[in-house]
């Protein structure tokens, strides 16, 4: 047996044609049908650093019984010159969020994967500052290689949820972070009877990236340690027809 939440997620590797680029995180949400990857947007593309892949590649399961077996899942970012994923913005600017939609008569017929669903967004009330979470990823590409699985770090909310942060659409997590990690989904866990299903957990947010102070002296003091997550109701816009 495994955790079903091992499933939810899946390391993301970025091409320029056969030039590999970075390692990221994405998971998988469902709703009405079609299935998605949701990952960070930078990504996708970031145009700061010239970050310009044109595909994907995800590391998938093909038998539930045996989860050494697997592949690399290759997914065009482009067709025509038009970017196939979705991204969003709000009042404040771009929003670090991008999903693209699967098609599942591609995927091997046997793929091992758990996606999350819009039932997985619903809370009761808004999570109160300290509460434990899980950050589910990929941090540096490392990972159980033998199994394609990832791996989960704790974290807390360090910011009063629910209210955007500095006017951005993100709230504060405390944990250890590094690169690789970025598309992570942030969790919060349930009890079964909640959630309705084996996958016990509330998606919180989605990992984008390290906060630092540009006027931290990097000899004295240490890395503040907090990142930011974005609200993971941004998936629900994106996935909307």
């Amino acid at each position: 047996m495994i955790d079903a939440v091992l499933l939810t997620a899946a390391r993301v590797s970025t091409f320029e044609r056969d030039r590999f680029l970075t390692s990221a995180s994405g998971f998988f949400f469902e709703r009405e049908g079609r299935l998605y990857l949701v990952t960070s947007r930078h990504v996708m593309v970031d145009e700061p650093s010239g970050h310009n892949p044109d595909r994907i590649e995800l590391e998938l399961h093909t038998d539930p019984t045996n989860l050494a077996a697997s592949i690399g899942f290759s997914i065009p970012l482009y067709s025509a010159g038009r970017s196939l994923w979705r991204q969003g913005e709000d009042a404040a600017g771009e929003v670090d969020v991008a999903v693209i939609e699967l098609d599942r008569r591609a995927l091997p017929p046997k793929a091992a994967l758990r996606p999350f669903n819009p039932s997985h967004l619903e809370l009761a009330s808004p999570p109160p500052v300290g509460t434990p979470l899980a950050i589910v990823g990929f941090p540096l590409g490392f990972h159980d290689s033998l199994h394609h699985l990832p791996v989960v770090r704790h974290a807390v909310i360090a910011s009063s949820f629910g209210l955007r942060f500095q006017g951005q659409g993100y709230f504060l997590t405390d944990a250890r972070t590094h690169r690789g990690t970025s598309g992570a989904p942030v969790l919060m866990a349930r009890s079964p009877a909640m959630a309705g299903d084996d996958l016990a957990w509330a998606l919180l947010g989605v990992h984008s990236a390290r906060i630092d102070l540009g006027t931290r002296d990097h000899k004295l003091d240490e890395a503040l340690g907090l990142n930011c997550a974005w609200y993971a109701d941004i998936v629900m816009t994106l996935t909307g027809a």
